[in-house]
């Protein structure tokens, strides 16, 4: 089930959606007045250019605010995967070593037999 804050998220994602498809429809409302054959009316035009670039600026902040908030979204913060796979390749680093050490140990004492002999 989703949490309350994906669920908000998504609310307001969907709201972002909406008002985009309204700015377009000012977008295309502006278009037809300006096509309009007795000339564009320009308190309509006003109207519309400012209703655009305040909901265009509304959506860049609630973008702005998700994106933000999708990046400190941290699903595996507390996993302790990564530090237990850290722990595993240490370990074999230091079988590794150890195996290195008895080798060269093996190899001085056959020296050292080989001396003395």
């Amino acid at each position: 089930m989703d949490s309350p804050t994906q669920n908000t998220s998504l609310q307001r994602l969907q709201n972002v959606e909406k008002r985009i498809v309204r700015v377009l429809e000012l977008a295309g409302g502006v278009m037809d007045e300006l096509a309009n054959p007795m000339g564009p009316r320009k308190e309509f035009i006003n109207n519309h250019c400012r209703e655009f670039m305040k909901m265009i600026k509304d959506i860049q902040v609630t973008l702005r605010d998700e994106i933000k908030s999708a990046c400190e979204y941290r699903p595996f913060e507390k996993c302790d995967y990564s530090s237990r796979i850290s722990n595993e390749i240490c370990c074999k680093k230091l079988e590794y070593v150890l195996s290195q050490l008895d080798a060269m140990k093996q190899t001085i004492d056959e020296y050292q037999g080989e001396v003395t002999m």
